[in-house]
């Protein structure tokens, strides 16, 4: 059964899972619907088409793998739906979901944490709004977000955070961290949000 995570809590992945070194990390999320006004009710976003809820909101979910100190040390260390391998493999990302309508993940990262090179000390999940400034769009618009890891040998969901908090006017998350605890690897529930307007923004701020 999946251990559900509070904003802040820390918790073992390897030690309690001996053996596992794939895991799948899941991010989604979904539109809030604006129903139309009038007649529209319930439906009126769900079914309105592009008009009733405006713009697609296109959340991209990123792996930024930092060293010591928490530092970044080659671009090629983001993975993100321009770079959907990490140069070692160890990082894979499922690729661009545009609007995040429908259930399950939206985004999907696989990580092979016996092949993530000594160097990095943590892996950070990172969710932000591709082009929100010019869309003028923010996390205000979006619910339901989660992150989740999965051992896809069998599927079994082995941690779940839900970031429950108000978002709004915010344009990028800092979802959840893995991180190395001696030989062991633990996932930190953050859910922090930031007015980062771009992923190179939120990289530039691990330099």
């Amino acid at each position: 059964m999946a251990i559900n995570l509070q904003k802040g809590q820390r918790v073992d992945l390897t030690k309690g899972n001996p053996g596992l070194s794939k895991i799948q990390v899941g991010l989604g999320w979904d539109p809030v619907q604006s129903g139309k006004g009038g007649g529209g009710g319930l439906f009126g976003g769900l079914f309105g088409g592009g008009g009733a809820g405006g713009a697609n909101v296109d959340c991209d979910a990123s792996v930024i793998m930092l060293g010591a100190n928490d530092k970044i040390q080659n671009n090629k260390d983001v993975v993100y739906f321009g770079n959907l391998k990490s140069p070692d493999g160890s990082v894979q990302h499922s690729g661009d979901n545009l609007t995040g309508d429908g259930d399950g993940d939206d985004e999907q990262v696989v990580v092979d944490l016996s092949r993530v090179p000594a160097h990095v000390q943590k892996l950070v999940f990172v969710v932000n709004i591709y082009d929100c400034v010019k869309r003028k769009q923010h996390f205000g618009m979006i619910q339901n977000a989660f992150i989740r890891i999965v051992n896809p040998s069998n599927n079994n969901e082995l941690i779940r955070y839900n970031l429950t908090d108000n978002y709004s006017g915010l344009t990028c998350l800092v979802a959840g961290e893995i991180y190395r605890h001696g030989n062991e690897w633990k996932f930190a529930a953050i859910g922090s949000g930031t007015n980062a307007a771009s992923l190179s923004e939120v990289v530039r701020s691990y330099s």
